[in-house]
């Protein structure tokens, strides 16, 4: 099968024109009429995706994140992008990443983190003008509220988060929550506006734990943890349309945050 009737159904369903302008998702290494068997879904290109890939039999590597974020100026493998980028041209592998366009797309990354989290009636915390549903973040109801640290807890057994960061509690019980996968510190006054109890993302820095007026309560559950989803969204666009088409979802994809915890 050629790249681009793959990455023609990933895109029907997350365009390239949603993603933001400082992105670079697409095909980063490869040509469309490459022909490739398999495919690895992972979060990251790193060094042990593309070995995983190597002993699959795998020409193709989808991934959330692009490889290439900044212009490369040189290729002599003195960083583990530029090792990568020449590890998969040399193995004949092709990358393609789906970033920005899929945190924005409609039923993207922060719907799917919702669903699994059990918050329901979803809509948009910031809507973009690119398109009918087309935004970031999300913000939704629990079947029932639940005490703040009990579904702080639940949240962090149901993604095998290492540590939830937290501000203090606003309120004993959370009901409203907004969520936003990867860095949404920008999106804080949303969530605030949205009326949320509870405001889920990553990246947050010190400053962003004070929230104003102890408003609503913020957690940070780490940006790996929050994008893993991007893998299951990826496999259930693909396979549906592409049903013959060989996918693997990477054993290797892994958090470069490791977490030492005192008991």
């Amino acid at each position: 099968m050629k790249i681009r009737e793959i990455t023609a159904v990933i895109e029907e369903f997350a365009p390239l024109a949603w993603q933001e302008s400082y992105d670079n998702s697409g095909l980063v290494v490869g040509h469309p009429e490459q022909e490739v068997k398999r495919a690895l879904l992972a979060v990251d290109v790193t060094e042990e995706v593309l070995a995983e890939a190597e002993a699959e039999g795998c020409d193709l590597i989808i991934t959330h994140h692009p490889i290439i974020f900044h212009p490369l100026k040189r290729l002599n493998s003195a960083t583990p992008v530029e090792r990568c980028v020449e590890r998969a041209i040399r193995s004949g592998i092709a990358l393609y990443a789906c970033h920005t366009n899929l945190d924005s797309a409609p039923q993207g990354m922060s719907w799917r983190l919702a669903e699994q989290l059990g918050v329901e009636k979803l809509t948009l915390l910031e809507p973009s003008t690119k398109g009918e549903g087309v935004g970031f973040g999300v913000v939704g109801e629990l079947p029932q509220a639940m005490p703040t640290m009990a579904f702080l807890t639940e949240v962090q057994r149901r993604l095998q988060v290492g540590a939830v960061r937290y501000s203090d509690p606003a309120a004993p019980t959370v009901k409203r929550v907004a969520i936003c996968t990867g860095a949404g510190a920008s999106l804080m006054g949303e969530a605030r506006r949205a009326g949320a109890d509870l405001y889920l993302t990553a990246d947050l820095k010190y400053n962003d734990f004070m929230t104003p007026d102890g408003a609503f309560t913020v957690a940070d559950i780490g940006h790996f943890e929050s994008e893993y989803c991007a893998i299951e969204i990826l496999f259930d666009i693909l396979s549906k349309k592409l049903c013959t088409f060989a996918l693997l979802k990477s054993a290797k994809t892994r958090n470069p945050i490791n977490y030492l915890c005192i008991k």
